[in-house]
C-alpha cells in the first residue's frame, strides 16, 4: 500500500466503498422515514386539504351565496322559467329552449329510470314542467330552484358553475357528465337574463329603458358576459360592437398570478367580485379603485366597490373555493385532436423562432410574476384594458386551450382562429414565419 503506484488506486477504492456504504445507509434511513406514520402536523395539513377540496367542490357546484334574492326576488326569473301553466308568466322555458341558450344537464344527478325514459322518448322536452323537474333534481348545471312543499317554484339562484362548467355531451348535446372549470362558450347569459319579467334593477342602475337593456343583453351572444357594465356603464365599444368578453376557463390556475382578462385581481379577488357584484350574492366585496367616478361612474354612484351584504354568505367560502379551483388541472388534449409530429416541430418554434415562450413561459404558459402587458405591446386597442384599473391585458395561460376554441381568441374573440392569432403576431413582431411553421405552431397550441 505504501507503493506510490498503488496508493491513489487504493484510496479511490476506499472512497468508493465508503460512499456506497453511506448511500446504502441513507437509503435505509429514508425507507425507515417513509415507513413512519405522518406527524400530527402532517396529518392536520392532509386533513385540511381533503376538507377544503370537498367543500370547495360543493361551493363551486351548488352554492348560490344567497343570490336568490336577486335572480328570484328582484328579477323574478323563476316565473319566466315556470311559465303561466306552472304558476309563472309567459310560455315558460322548456328543456329544449334551455339547451338552446347553453344551459347544461348533469346526467350524474338523474335517476337511472329517468335516463331510460329520456332515451325511450317518454319525457316531453318541450314542456317547461320538465325543466322544473330537472331543477328539483339539481340537474341543471349552475342553477338552483327553490320550491315550496307543494312543489311550486318560489325562487332561483346561480352558482360559479353556471359560467365555468359544462358537460361532456356523453348522453346528448348539452347533456352529460360535469366538466368543472371548463368555460361554457355555449351559454347565452344575455338571452337568459332578458327573459326576466322585471328588469327594473338594471334600468334603475344604468339609467336607461327596458328596450335599451334588452338590446345590450342581446349584443353579447353565446359565451360572452360583461362584468364591467354595472361599474362603468359602457354598454358598447366606440365602434358600436358589443362590449362583453369571452367566458374564461377556471382550470389550470395554480401558479398563475392575475387571471382575469385585464388583471383586475387574483382568483379569490375575482370570486368575491363576481359572487357579490355579478351573481348578487349576499357578502362583502371591497375595492376602492371602483369608487373612481371618472373611470367607474356607475359603481362610484352605487357603492358596489364597498358592498357589505348581511348575512355574509361569501367571505367564509372564498378559501375553499380558491383551493378547489387551483386543484382543477387543465385537461389534456385527446389523442387524434392534433398532429404529434407537427406539434413537436411547433414546440421548437414556440420556444425559439416565434418567441411565444418569452411571455407564455412553460409549464404555466403565462409569466411567473406580474403577467400584464400594455395594449401597444400586444398590438390591440385599449378599450377593454381601460375598463380595468390596470389599463393592461393579462398574458392568458394556454394549457387546455383546445377546450375553449369556440367563440374565438383574445378577451373579445377578435381572432376567429389560432392561425389568425399567429398572423397577428407574425406581422406585429416581424417573426418571418412561413405558412408551414404557422400550421405547426397551431398543432402545438392544440396539443397543450
Amino acid at each position: 500500500m505504501r507503493d506510490k503506484g498503488m496508493w491513489p488506486a487504493a484510496v479511490s477504492a476506499s472512497i468508493v466503498f465508503a460512499l456506497l456504504i453511506g448511500f446504502g445507509s441513507l437509503e435505509g434511513a429514508q425507507a425507515q422515514t417513509s415507513a413512519k406514520p405522518p406527524s400530527e402536523n402532517d396529518r392536520l395539513i392532509s386533513g385540511n386539504a381533503r376538507r377544503m377540496l370537498s367543500e370547495g367542490r360543493q361551493i363551486f357546484r351548488f352554492d348560490t351565496f344567497g343570490s336568490e334574492a336577486f335572480w328570484g326576488g328582484a328579477l323574478q326569473l323563476h316565473k319566466a322559467i315556470a311559465g303561466d301553466k306552472n304558476g309563472g308568466v309567459g310560455g315558460g322555458v322548456s328543456p329544449k329552449t334551455a339547451l338552446s341558450v347553453g344551459l347544461k344537464v348533469d346526467t350524474g344527478a338523474l335517476p337511472a329510470a329517468l335516463v331510460e325514459q329520456i332515451k325511450a322518448g317518454k319525457v316531453d322536452l318541450d314542456d317547461p314542467a320538465t325543466t322544473l323537474a330537472l331543477l328539483k333534481l339539481n340537474a341543471v348545471v349552475g342553477v338552483t330552484g327553490r320550491f315550496d312543499k307543494a312543489g311550486k317554484i318560489q325562487s332561483m339562484g346561480i352558482q360559479c358553475s353556471f359560467c365555468h362548467s359544462t358537460v361532456d355531451d356523453s348522453f346528448a348535446p348539452g347533456i352529460g357528465k360535469r366538466l368543472d372549470g371548463w368555460a361554457n362558450r355555449d351559454l347565452n347569459v344575455g338571452a337568459i337574463v332578458s327573459l326576466a319579467p322585471n328588469l327594473k334593477p338594471f334600468t334603475d342602475l344604468l339609467g336607461v329603458d327596458v328596450e335599451t337593456v334588452k338590446k345590450v343583453l342581446a349584443s353579447w351572444g353565446p359565451g360572452r358576459f360583461d362584468a364591467e357594465l354595472d361599474k362603468d356603464g359602457k354598454a358598447l365599444r366606440p365602434d358600436g360592437k358589443q362590449a362583453g368578453t369571452l367566458i374564461p376557463p377556471a382550470f389550470g390556475l395554480a401558479g398563475v398570478n392575475l387571471h382575469t382578462w385585464t388583471g383586475f385581481g387574483s382568483v379569490p379577488y375575482w370570486n368575491a367580485y363576481v359572487g357579490v357584484t355579478e351573481m348578487h350574492g349576499s357578502g362583502t366585496f371591497f375595492d376602492q379603485r371602483l369608487a373612481d367616478k371618472n373611470q367607474f361612474a356607475v359603481s362610484a354612484k352605487s357603492g358596489a366597490g364597498n358592498t357589505r351584504g348581511t348575512p355574509d354568505r361569501v367571505t367564509s367560502k372564498l378559501a375553499a373555493l380558491h383551493f378547489y379551483q387551483l386543484a382543477i388541472p387543465a385537461p389534456k388534449a385527446p389523442a387524434g385532436s392534433f398532429d404529434p409530429a407537427a406539434a413537436a416541430r411547433g414546440k421548437d418554434l414556440f420556444d425559439k423562432k416565434a418567441r411565444c415562450a418569452t411571455c407564455h413561459v412553460p409549464p404555466l404558459f403565462t409569466e411567473p410574476g406580474h403577467n400584464l402587458h400594455t395594449p401597444d405591446e400586444l398590438g390591440v386597442d385599449s378599450f377593454q384594458a381601460d375598463r380595468s384599473p390596470t389599463h393592461m391585458y393579462r398574458t392568458a395561460p394556454l394549457a387546455g386551450l383546445w377546450t375553449h376554441q369556440k367563440g374565438g381568441f383574445y378577451h373579445d374573440g377578435r381572432f376567429a382562429t389560432l392561425k389568425d392569432v399567429l398572423e397577428h403576431y407574425n406581422g406585429l413582431l416581424k417573426l418571418g414565419l412561413t405558412d408551414q411553421e404557422k400550421s405547426e405552431l397551431v398543432e402545438y397550441l392544440k396539443s397543450l
